[in-house]
Parts: C-alpha cells; sequence; structure tokens
C-alpha cells in the first residue's frame, strides 16, 4: 500500500526561526554565468539579516558583494521521511567595516575550519519560503464494492 506525502508551506516568521536551529546551510550565487553552492555557517541577525561566514575568498567576495543570492538550508529526519527546507534571497553585503567585522569575530557564526579567519556576508532577507515534510500517512485504500461483479 502507498503513502501518502504531506507537504505544507511556512510562513516567514516560522522559516526564520527554523532556520536559527541549525548552524549550516548553502548560498547559491552566480559566478561566470555559473550557479555556484557552497556551505555556510550561518546564523540568523537580530536584525533579521542572516550573516555568513564563509572562507576568505577574493574571487568569492567579488562574486557575492553587492548582488542578489540565495541561502537555502534544512533538516531532514530519514528514519520518519520528515524534516524542513527554507529557502532565503536577498542582496548580499561584504562586512566591510573593521568594527562589525570584530564583533561577528567574537560572537558571530564560526567557520567549521579554523585555519583562516572568515570573511562575513550580511544577506537581507526580501524572500523567504519555507516547506515541512510531516511523516506519511498509511495510503486509503478504496472500499470495497458492497455488489461484486455489479459496475
Amino acid at each position: 500500500m502507498d503513502r501518502v506525502d504531506r507537504i505544507e508551506d511556512l510562513g516567514e516568521a516560522e522559516s526564520l526561526r527554523l532556520l536559527s536551529t541549525v548552524p549550516i546551510g548553502r548560498v547559491v550565487y552566480t559566478e561566470h554565468a555559473l550557479l555556484r553552492v557552497l556551505p555556510a555557517a550561518f546564523e540568523v541577525g537580530a536584525d533579521g539579516r542572516l550573516v555568513l561566514a564563509l572562507l576568505p575568498v577574493d574571487n568569492l567576495a567579488r562574486a557575492l558583494d553587492g548582488t542578489v543570492a540565495a541561502f537555502q538550508a534544512d533538516r531532514l529526519e530519514e528514519s520518519s521521511r520528515s524534516g524542513w527546507s527554507v529557502v532565503v534571497h536577498g542582496r548580499a553585503a561584504l562586512v566591510r567595516d573593521p568594527a562589525a567585522h570584530a564583533a561577528l569575530l567574537h560572537a558571530g557564526p564560526r567557520l567549521w575550519t579554523i585555519e583562516r579567519e572568515p570573511m562575513f556576508v550580511r544577506l537581507a532577507v526580501e524572500l523567504v519560503t519555507g516547506r515541512r515534510l510531516l511523516p506519511p500517512l498509511p495510503a486509503v485504500a478504496a472500499p470495497a464494492c458492497p455488489h461484486p461483479g455489479v459496475r
């Protein structure tokens, strides 16, 4: 018997709340007309913007700074076939202010690698979409025909 999957759309507030429960996601941007997807440590800032911690690579800073990018994070539970996924679209801005950078070094998101100091990118939240996959329900079998052979 097939199982019926249940998907529900999430509002912006719930989507941002769920984002704050995971430490890593993926930033999506274009570089030389090709889509690039990179894992990124992040946090949802008090101002509602996302703060991404990325390896300090010049071409990444140039590709992201001032452009529209997307960020996606999720939490999926394989055993129950449930979870959620959130995508944020917005304008990315490299944190250049030394005081803001220092504050983020002290209390911002952390790279998973510790060999280099991160660069920080703020992503303004302009569009948020989220979906929750609820555990599937058993499919309901069609009722038996009360008069066999009669159509």
